[in-house]
């Protein structure tokens, strides 16, 4: 009691408005017997943790010490922050996963590609296997051309190798060329698991393609405009793109290799955000 309530931590909390729930002040002890524990079952004599930690791993330090004479050992790691400097984790809902399932190798490619220049370096040098003399090239060769945002590309890329392979790699670059440079050979290469990692949100709908049929036809059959006269305006206002290219004339009859993406797949956008994928039938 004596070792967490003379904690700064513990101070600060207890003094706040909000106060400190028992659950959180007993938290040190219970990770210092989850060490304990592995140590006594397992063996375990390292405990690493986030700088965050240090205070919860000196209590399985002190714990496993006094109660078995052992010499154990914590290790610290920085933390790592989102681009606001928030901590990155699941408490805070922003964690970046390794699974592929939650987190995509075009969302992990997308945070580190996304990271500022006062950070990458450092990044570089934690997550990456490149020399050192080469981190240093990188970042001489980013100086003279900062547009070119060089050291980001190459975190991004090394990370999201190392973590899906060279394969999720290339998923990843399809995926960025699709949604940011309107690549239509990317987006005929893309697939159905590539476009759902990447259109997370957006809803998804299966048509038969008729003769003659049009953008206003395909925007009405998806449910992507209003009834009406206002959908029709959507269109010849230009808010309204099939695969990357804005489409303003509503009587435009829908083209195979424009339109219909050779995959059978066409990828409707209203305005800025609003994405909706089409799977064709029996073409």
């Amino acid at each position: 009691m004596g070792t967490l309530l003379s904690r700064q931590s513990c101070q600060a909390r207890l003094r706040s408005p909000e106060g400190m729930s028992l659950a959180e002040f007993l938290y040190p002890a219970l990770q210092a017997y989850d060490f304990l524990h592995l140590h006594q079952q397992h063996g375990c004599r390292v405990q690493v943790g986030g700088a965050d930690q240090m205070g919860n791993i000196m209590s399985g330090y002190e714990l496993v010490t006094k109660m078995t004479g052992t010499d154990v050992f914590g290790i610290t790691v920085p933390l790592i922050t989102s681009t606001t400097g928030d901590k990155l984790g699941k408490t805070a809902g922003n964690a970046v996963w390794l699974n592929r399932e939650k987190t995509s190798p075009f969302e992990l490619y997308q945070f580190f590609v996304r990271q500022q220049d006062n950070v990458v370096e450092k990044y570089l040098k934690l997550f990456t296997f490149l020399p050192l003399e080469e981190i240093d090239h990188i970042m001489e060769m980013h100086a003279k051309e900062p547009e070119k945002w060089g050291p980001q590309k190459r975190l991004a890329a090394e990370v999201t190798k190392l973590v899906h392979g060279r394969e999720g790699l290339e998923s990843a670059k399809r995926c960025t060329k699709a949604l940011y440079y309107s690549s239509m050979e990317a987006l005929e290469a893309m697939s159905d698991q590539e476009l759902q990692e990447l259109f997370k949100q957006a809803p998804s709908a299966e048509l038969l393609l008729e003769p003659g049929m049009n953008v206003l036809d395909l925007c009405r059959k998806a449910n992507a405009i209003p009834d009406g006269p206002s959908g029709y305006q959507k269109i010849t206002d230009g808010g309204v793109s099939i695969n990357g290219i804005r489409v303003t004339n509503p009587e435009t009859v829908l083209i195979l290799g424009q339109h219909i993406l050779k995959n059978g797949v066409s990828l409707l956008r209203i305005g800025k955000k609003n994405y909706y994928i089409i799977k064709w039938l029996q073409l």
